[in-house]
């Protein structure tokens, strides 16, 4: 028979610190221990779930004592839907423990010479920044810890379980068949907890199925909602099956009560992931597109565009990313992870020529035609991997770089990639992050030619751990 090991429970921790991915840092006798929904401050009963030699996982049981430096959470669902995790912490404590990430991993990690980092660039908005938010439809509402008590004692949970025939926001954390039933989403602007809720009434009143996750059938599965600063409006609205006569009665209805949309799609996806790069979304009403802008560049956006999800804070990582180039009009440019050209196309006014390389054809053909938006003629977009495409060759008809921008997901540049720039040396290379610990484990491997000359970080998602950084290096010698 199995023997369950008891749980280890502490009292009266301290917290001391922050750690990466926002966890309250504390010690006891010697171990480390990561506490998440803590900041500094906080004595709290916690609970070890990974539970090493050197350093533990918790998670805090009860508050003794809260941090003098915690505020109200301005969101009803903050702690339940997971997706801002430090509202509990004013915005200019966050951006000094943001500050403080990149210098630790920088030097834990990257071990290179730096300069000093330049302070944090914060957002002047931290509510109703991002431009796009993706719904999950579903036929299972998460009924939170609170509530869950609440109804139990009332002796109405059998109820309130049955009675859940569907409900849209954001998946539960660690219930992937749940989700949050959200009723003010405070990171978009609206008319989108309007629209969302407006779906969810027509639907029920119409008995039109919600998504089960569980069993993979119904029909309302997921809504994506892009709102640009030029005002326009796109919604893409997953469903699960065809049926024209419920698509014609609902996008009808939404168009009615929301004018002010742009461009209406639907897309059908039967997969079992709600990825949608695969498919192709059909546009209802508009032409399928919106326009979005970056200084006075005009960007073109599909739904399965990529483009910076804060686009005030996108313009403040660029204009630091162009500084950071150095470009006098005499340079070859070249843009590695060009996505759909947007660093480039922004960069495009002082460089002799611009070079986009990315792995997706879909956003290279995007970048082409934001390219030609602008009217940005001295450039060239090219899908594939630099590592086989930037060849002599290639640089004999394209230039060689004498500027390198590289804009990487999280997981950072291949070490092959890494070694292919230390092999082009250009002399100056641009590397924005989103992920500082991959970026300090590439730096010092360029650290073989390269010297650290700037270090900028942005933040581009308040009340989130997230953290963009900007780096400049320059070619020794």
């Amino acid at each position: 028979m199995r023997k369950f090991k008891k749980p280890v429970i502490l009292e009266n921790v301290l917290v001391e610190n922050y750690a990466a991915e926002g966890k309250g840092l504390a010690r006891v006798d010697g171990k480390v221990i990561f506490i998440e929904g803590t900041i500094p401050g906080d004595i709290v009963t916690i609970q070890l779930q990974k539970n090493k030699k050197d350093w533990a996982e918790a998670y805090p049981l009860s508050f003794t004592e809260y941090s003098k430096d915690r505020v109200t959470p301005f969101c009803k669902h903050f702690g339940v839907c997971g997706g801002c995790q430090w509202q509990m912490l004013p915005y200019s404590q966050q951006l000094g423990y943001k500050q403080q990430q990149v210098a630790d991993n920088l030097g834990r990690i990257g071990k290179v010479e730096m300069p000093d980092l330049m302070p944090i660039v914060g957002a002047d908005a931290t509510t109703g920044y991002r431009n796009k938010l993706e719904y999950t439809f579903a036929t299972r509402r998460f009924i939170p810890k609170e509530e869950f008590q609440q109804l139990r004692a009332e002796d109405k949970l059998t109820e309130a379980i049955e009675g859940t025939i569907g409900a849209a926001g954001f998946h539960a954390k660690g219930q992937f068949d749940k989700v949050v039933e959200i009723d003010t989403c405070h990171l978009q602007e609206e008319p989108t907890n309007l629209m969302r809720k407006a779906i969810v009434a027509f639907a029920k009143e119409n008995g039109y199925s919600f998504w089960d996750i569980k069993n993979h059938e119904g029909w309302l599965r997921n809504m994506m909602v892009r709102i640009a600063t030029t005002g326009e409006i796109m919604v893409n609205i997953v469903l699960g099956f065809e049926d024209k006569k419920m698509q014609t009665n609902l996008f009808d209805y939404l168009l009615k009560e929301f004018p002010a949309i742009t461009t209406l799609l639907y897309t059908i996806n039967r997969k079992f992931n709600d990825s949608i790069y695969d498919l192709t979304p059909v546009a209802y009403h508009g032409n399928g597109y919106i326009i979005e802008k970056l200084e006075d560049f005009q960007f073109k956006i599909s739904p399965k565009s990529f483009f910076q999800t804060n686009t005030k804070q996108a313009e403040k990582l660029y204009q630091i990313t162009r500084d950071f180039a150095e470009l006098d009009g005499t340079q070859t440019l070249y843009d590695l992870y060009c996505g759909t050209g947007s660093i480039g196309i922004f960069c495009s006014k002082d460089a002799k020529k611009i070079v986009g390389v990315e792995l997706i054809e879909d956003a290279i053909k995007d970048a082409k035609e934001n390219a030609a938006l602008n009217n940005i003629n001295h450039s060239f977009f090219t899908a594939g991997d630099v590592i086989n495409i930037c060849d002599d060759a290639f640089f004999e008809t394209h230039g060689k770089p004498d500027v390198i921008i590289t804009d990487p997901p999280r997981a950072g540049m291949h070490e092959k990639l890494v070694k292919k720039l230390l092999d082009i040396a250009a002399p100056l290379v641009v590397y924005v992050s989103c992920n500082p610990a991959t970026q300090a484990r590439d730096l010092a491997l360029l650290d073989e030619k390269y010297v650290v000359t700037k270090v900028q970080p942005v933040d581009m998602f308040p009340h989130t751990h997230h953290i963009e950084n900007v780096v400049q290096l320059k070619l020794r010698g």
